[in-house]
Formats: C-alpha cells, sequence, structure tokens
C-alpha cells in the first residue's frame, strides 16, 4: 500500500477530482452518487493508473532523475512494478464501466479519451511522453478531460462559454507540462527520452508556456462571470514562468525551484477560483 500511495503521488489528487467535481456541479449535476463516485474515481484509481504506469516504463530514466524519489513520482523497485499495473487496472477499471455506463454516449466518449490518453502516455509502443508537443498536449489531456466527461455526466451543453474555458483549462495545461519538463532536460536527454524541451530547448520552451498561459487567461474572457477574473489567476504562472526566460540547456535544472512554485500556485490557486465560484453563486441567488 505504501507504493501504491506513493506512486499515485498525493499531492497530485485534487488536479483531476477537483476539475470533476466542479464541472459536474457547475453544469447543473446534483450532490449525488455519481459525483461522489466520480470524484473518488479521479481522485486516487486515475491518478494510480496515470502515474503507476508512468513510474513502472520510466524506472530507468526515473534513476537518473535527482528530483524522483519523492512526491514528484516514486522509484519502486523493478520486483514490485507487476503488482503497481495489476492494481492500477483492479482500481480503475470496474468503476470506470460504472461511470462509462451511467452517462450518455458524448460523456462516454470523453471518459474514453480520458483513459486512453492515461495508458497511451507512457506505455510501451505507444510513449506520446516522447513525441515533442504531442507529450503537452496528452498531459493536458489527462487534467481537462475530468472536467469535460463530468460536465457532458450532468447533461451540459457544450456551448462557448464552457468551450472556452476548457480551452483555457488546455492552454494552461500544455503550459504546466511544458514548463515541467525543462527541469528535466539534462537527465532526459543523458536517458535517451524525446520531449517538447529537450527538442526545444530550455528558453523557447520557457518563453512558449509563457504564451501559452497568456492565452488562458485571454480565453478566459469568453467565459461569463466569474471567467474574467478567474483568467487573472494566470498571471502568477506566466510571471513564474517567465522568470526563467534566460535559463539555458545547461543550466534547465534552476527551473526547479520555479516547479515548486508551481506546485503551491495550484493549491492558492484552486483556493481562489473556489472562492469566486462561491461569490458569483451568491451573487445569483443561489
Amino acid at each position: 500500500m505504501k507504493d501504491l500511495i506513493a506512486t499515485s503521488r498525493p499531492v497530485s489528487w485534487v488536479n483531476t477530482a477537483y476539475p470533476f467535481a466542479a464541472a459536474y456541479l457547475l453544469a447543473g449535476g446534483g450532490i449525488d452518487w455519481l459525483l461522489l463516485l466520480g470524484t473518488a474515481f479521479f481522485l486516487v484509481p486515475y491518478n494510480l493508473a496515470m502515474y503507476g504506469i508512468n513510474d513502472v516504463f520510466d524506472y530507468e530514466s526515473d534513476l537518473l532523475n535527482p528530483r524522483k524519489g519523492g512526491v514528484e513520482g516514486a522509484v519502486v523497485p523493478r520486483a514490485r512494478h507487476r503488482r503497481i499495473l495489476w492494481a492500477s487496472g483492479i482500481a480503475t477499471v470496474p468503476i470506470a464501466a460504472v461511470l462509462l455506463a451511467s452517462g450518455g454516449p458524448a460523456a462516454a466518449a470523453a471518459l474514453v479519451v480520458s483513459l486512453a490518453a492515461v495508458v497511451a502516455y507512457s506505455a510501451p509502443g505507444l510513449r506520446f511522453k516522447e513525441r515533442p508537443v504531442v507529450d503537452s498536449i496528452t498531459s493536458s489531456t489527462h487534467f481537462v478531460s475530468p472536467a469535460v466527461y463530468g460536465w457532458l455526466l450532468a447533461d451540459g451543453r457544450l456551448e462557448q462559454g464552457p468551450v472556452a474555458a476548457f480551452a483555457a483549462f488546455f492552454c494552461w495545461g500544455m503550459a504546466s507540462h511544458a514548463f515541467g519538463a525543462v527541469q528535466d532536460i539534462l537527465p532526459d536527454r543523458a536517458a535517451h527520452l524525446g520531449s517538447v524541451a529537450t527538442i526545444a530547448g530550455a528558453r523557447v520552451t520557457v518563453i512558449a508556456s509563457g504564451a501559452l498561459y497568456a492565452a488562458a487567461g485571454i480565453l478566459c474572457l469568453a467565459v461569463p462571470a466569474p471567467g474574467p477574473l478567474a483568467g487573472l489567476l494566470c498571471v502568477p504562472y506566466a510571471v513564474n514562468a517567465l522568470r526563467f526566460a534566460r535559463l539555458t540547456d545547461e543550466t534547465s535544472a534552476a527551473a526547479r525551484s520555479g516547479w515548486r512554485v508551481f506546485l503551491w500556485l495550484n493549491y492558492a490557486t484552486g483556493f481562489l477560483f473556489t472562492l469566486l465560484l462561491l461569490w458569483t453563486h451568491v451573487r445569483s441567488g443561489f
């Protein structure tokens, strides 16, 4: 159990459970069994599958990465890898089957895309994480798709506001993955792994990340209130990333401090975003 908890990265659980729950409620869903089951699914089993598959098939490269072996990724002995994969499947498949059968075709399709992205990112033969740009797109899908699924599960309509919100979230996800990859440029190259950062280089990747954060904020202007205010929450992310715009590939490990700030920003941003949602609904009389 200690290995399974470590490999599921508890520090990141909220990053997938919160988008699902928030989207489900905003789309008109109630506090019902689907909300509870979906939130529990995206809280632990989903992350166990996503990060468990990653930790198993990135084992050799993780041994070369100084930031692995803690909250940012477990380095579990090879003898326990089979258990992690089995546990990921057992924890994920039954609940996913119930969720697939509980929504309409659009919701089911969103969940299938979500689970496919989880597998494709790290599994041998696919390894989307080694395909520059595709790696950032797939990583962003990991976090945006639970929100899309929650919205569709509650029969939410894909109108301008929701689509703009999901697009903004997607830009944020791509920016975050790209920025996170900068700190791994040297160990990834040592392990012969490709990524958007190893191909584009530290400076270009950081600037692209800042631009994507800015794009996310701009897209929020097309989202009904509190969308424009929520867009301001992208500013700290852009500032945090762009302060590393002068990094070279040789000094790319210095971006690690920015990544630590990013992890804390997620909690602060989630808190402020929740307050915005509550404030908006109170003003609307809900």
